[in-house]
């Protein structure tokens, strides 16, 4: 695989009515997304809900996104776990059944001990066994552990991590990613509310929730600041910036997917203990929805879609 670039969507799990994967509608997502301007998807993702999966569901997702993603579309699988043993063997499960590359969160039920000493090891073992391409995943606010910048660049110079997805929101410590690793060494925003910035300090993309509700709107931004429409792009940079709000920290994974049933995929409840988007905050995100998708209009043209 390429050195990774653009916008990927961390895609929704789909559960039916008694909480059990829905393959099928799973499936039609994929194909969906497939019609869309996004570089790939992300599967078994924080808004997979893939702490919340069985090691049975994990992989049957990861089969069923592999049967269904256009084949010029690269598929990435989320594939960290708290045991260094459990992640490589699903790492290379996931990797047996076609998926492009992993992404690999930070274990963090044990994080007083996860040090950068034992970061270091754990990341580099995973990359050592994997027989496809690693991207680290820093995401603080889920884990409660952070990669520091010196911590990402002494992993960069494995020959098999490739990048790494930051969702930290500390654009510095981005900055600082991006200055001390390689320059092929891909470095993804992790949220729709700092992608152009990351992309103007030379990152490559982004791997943003949002861009499961309004995925071309996300390609957009990176198209125009790869092209040096910085006006336009920031312009819809900050007219994304409240839709994302409300489907991540705001109303989390269940505002998420009724955004995802507002724009014609299927999103359905989340798995408890995640609760479903109240009434009050559907029409919130109704709203948003709209204004993003006409400043869309506005900004790209009606070509844009």
């Amino acid at each position: 695989m390429k050195k990774p670039h653009g916008i990927f969507a961390p895609i929704a799990t789909i559960f039916d009515e008694s909480g059990d994967l829905d393959l099928k509608r799973f499936s039609e997502n994929v194909k969906k997304f497939s019609e869309t301007k996004l570089s790939g998807l992300v599967v078994l993702g924080s808004n997979g809900e893939f702490t919340l999966l069985s090691y049975h569901e994990k992989v049957a997702l990861v089969k069923a996104a592999k049967e269904a993603i256009a084949k010029d579309k690269i598929l990435i699988a989320g594939t960290g776990c708290e045991s260094l043993r459990e992640t490589v063997e699903l790492t290379n499960e996931c990797a047996r059944l076609g998926a492009d590359a992993v992404l690999v969160v930070t274990p963090s039920y044990y994080k007083s001990d996860m040090t950068d000493e034992a970061l270091e090891r754990y990341f580099t073992f995973v990359a050592d066994e994997s027989t496809v391409p690693v991207m680290l995943y820093n995401m603080p606010r889920n884990t409660g552990v952070n990669m520091s910048a010196n911590l990402v660049a002494g992993l960069s110079r494995h020959p098999n991590i490739v990048g790494i997805k930051d969702s930290s929101g500390n654009i510095t410590q981005i900055a600082n990613i991006i200055a001390k690793c390689p320059k092929d060494f891909a470095v993804f925003a992790g949220s729709g509310s700092f992608l152009l910035p990351t992309l103007m300090l030379g990152g490559v993309g982004g791997t943003l929730a949002v861009a499961n509700v309004v995925p071309n709107y996300c390609v957009a931004i990176y198209d125009l600041c790869k092209n040096g429409e910085l006006d336009r792009a920031k312009k819809l940079q900050l007219g994304l910036l409240e839709l994302n709000a409300a489907v991540t920290t705001r109303y989390g994974i269940g505002g998420m997917k009724a955004a995802m049933e507002m724009v014609g995929f299927h999103g359905g409840s989340p798995r408890l203990p995640i609760l479903p988007a109240t009434n009050e905050a559907k029409r919130e995100i109704s709203d948003l929805v709209n204004a993003a998708l006409k400043l869309f209009h506005e900004v790209c043209g009606k070509n844009c879609l």
